[in-house]
């Protein structure tokens, strides 16, 4: 609908509210003989576009179509093209009535607007008085930004109280009356969500909520509609592991390609070769932890100490230790500036990254299990408290809260969200708890090997939509988050898989830690990466061959440091 010379830089039309262009259809007046959109286009025959349905299935009112999509063009500031669409296809985005009564709230006449809502044929009396309530409300704090104490006092008394309406609401209002001040002014017009600068406008969007969307089509209405036809296509893709976004354009799906399977390798001269080796444990690696923001991990090592890796350059960064004691499980505080730690004494400790001892505290548990976990917000701590129970404590009201298996818990994982915890189980079994309403036990996952060691598991891949686990059969097991099913297993370690950690930040990327002191890194099959450059920043410089067990990037926790 290229057929007008549009004098406004695409900026400014993107800041034009759909509100200011309500008469639009009025400012601009198409002949019959001019085709707007070129002479070149073929209009349609007078048979033609006039269906009652439009779409393939029968289901889509063509009318309601042609309008959220007048609405959406009038959002994006497209103002023009809307007013093309609505005198081209006859069916206006309002009424006359409608846009007399939008005009009215955007010019302030409130007497007015309230008139005109009461002309426009609302059945529900309390929608009108709703609505009523809204303009009058924004009347009264302009009064008062005016300094008319006694017209706001008039309009509270008069044309608010009567309507019956949101008696809190107008007992607040009161109270700006007998203690006006700019500030509490300001806080009236944040209470009703709004910045007095532009407060007439998200008016009309807050009328839009209170109005039937037959008289005002919603805000952002076609935009909800295509978010809703993604999400759907979303939740119906059984792998849906992808690090680009969804597409318009096509169906979305994922294949099991997208879940990490393959060992990153590199190919030089028809040659895998190792990217780094990591030296430096000397026990077996017990646990894995990506950093927040992907760029390091910390190791720790049976009763041994924290080591915290550059993923990049394969350099031991920093060793966390307490002379005297063995650490036997790590964690990154969620704003990546603070390591947790569990030590063979039973305490917890906090370090910053540079090794300085933050807190400490005595462990109140009854179990030889040491994991423990703080939700993202801070406000949830997890941790051990006997053998088959987890102790939830809600840190501003102190409440305690049970977590009770039936078998003996060896390890716990908390999601990125902090709504759900996994629960490793001896009886081979991984439980999926909701902390935040309950807790309720919500799903299990079977199939791994567990038999003497502790086995930990996590959350992973796009949405956290998958789970992993290590296993004493020397493999990783993968299962779907929401259905339970074991869709993956990965060969490739020589001993006890011991535990696990997705990449927070890439989907495509797992790391697991073995008996075999190495830790081996996951990610999909790419055969279009193949490369003999290893110097390239895509994937940190590592790119898939495509073969699923070969040994061609590896950390090794022991051994001598070659390259």
């Amino acid at each position: 609908m290229g057929g007008f010379e549009d004098d406004e830089p695409p900026a400014k039309r993107a800041r034009a509210s759909s509100v200011e262009s309500a008469n639009l259809t009025d400012c601009f007046s198409f002949s019959k003989s001019a085709n707007p959109l070129g002479s070149t286009m073929a209009r349609p025959l007078p048979s033609q576009g006039k269906e009652v349905m439009v779409g393939s299935k029968g289901v889509i009112k063509r009318e309601e179509f042609v309008r959220i999509i007048t609405k959406a063009l009038y959002s994006l500031g497209y103002e023009k093209t809307g007013a093309v669409l609505e005198e081209e296809s006859g069916i206006t985005l309002h009424s006359p009535m409608v846009n007399l009564f939008r005009k009215q709230v955007i010019d302030g006449h409130w007497d007015n607007a309230v008139a005109t809502l009461n002309k426009i044929g609302l059945v529900d009396e309390n929608v009108v008085k709703s609505a009523a309530f809204l303009i009058l409300e924004q009347k009264f704090f302009e009064l008062l930004r005016n300094d008319n104490a006694m017209g706001a006092m008039k309009t509270l008394r008069s044309e608010i109280t009567p309507l019956g309406v949101n008696r809190k609401r107008v007992h607040e209002l009161s109270s700006y009356i007998i203690s006006y001040s700019p500030q509490q002014l300001f806080l009236g017009f944040s209470k009703l969500g709004i910045d007095s600068s532009n407060s007439r406008l998200k008016l009309l969007e807050e009328l839009q909520k209170v109005l039937p969307p037959t008289v005002m089509v919603p805000e952002r209405r076609l935009e909800n509609l295509v978010e809703q036809a993604l999400t759907v296509q979303r939740d119906a893709c059984y792998f849906h592991n992808s690090i680009d976004g969804l597409s318009l354009y096509i169906d979305h799906h994922c294949g099991k390609d997208q879940i990490p399977s393959r060992t990153l390798q590199v190919e030089e001269d028809g040659e895998l070769l190792l990217k780094h080796t990591l030296s430096g444990h000397g026990n077996p690696v017990m646990m894995v932890a990506w950093s927040p923001d992907d760029r390091q991990l910390l190791t720790c090592g049976v009763e041994e100490v924290i080591r915290r890796w550059d993923v990049e350059s394969g350099k031991c960064i920093h060793i966390y230790e307490k002379p005297g004691l063995g650490i036997i499980s790590c964690a990154w505080f969620p704003d990546g500036k603070q390591i947790l730690s569990g030590l063979t004494d039973q305490n917890f400790c906090i370090w910053d990254l540079d090794g300085k001892e933050v807190d400490s505290w005595k462990a109140q548990r009854q179990s030889k299990t040491f994991d423990f976990a703080v939700a993202k917000d801070g406000k949830l701590i997890i941790s051990m408290h006997r053998d088959s129970a987890i102790l939830l404590l809600d840190r501003e009201t102190k409440q305690e809260t049970l977590i009770e298996e039936d078998s003996t818990i060896t390890s716990f994982s908390l999601s990125e969200d902090g709504d759900f915890l996994l629960v490793n189980l001896t009886s081979e079994e991984i439980h999926l708890w909701n902390v935040r309403n309950g807790p309720i036990r919500v799903n299990r996952y079977s199939g791994h090997k567990r038999n003497r060691f502790v086995i930990r598991s996590c959350f992973g891949g796009s949405e956290q939509a998958f789970i992993a686990s290590g296993s004493e059969d020397s493999q990783v097991y993968i299962w779907h988050r929401a259905t339970g099913d074991l869709i993956e297993t990965l060969p490739g370690h020589s001993g006890t898989v011991n535990c696990v950690s997705w990449n927070p930040a890439n989907p495509h990327m797992l790391a697991s830690g073995s008996d075999d002191h190495t830790i081996r890194i996951w990610g999909v099959k790419k055969p279009s990466l193949k490369r003999k450059d290893v110097g390239s920043s895509s994937s940190n410089g590592i790119h898939a061959n495509g073969n699923a067990h070969a040994n061609g990037f590896v950390h090794q926790c022991n051994g001598n440091s070659s390259k």
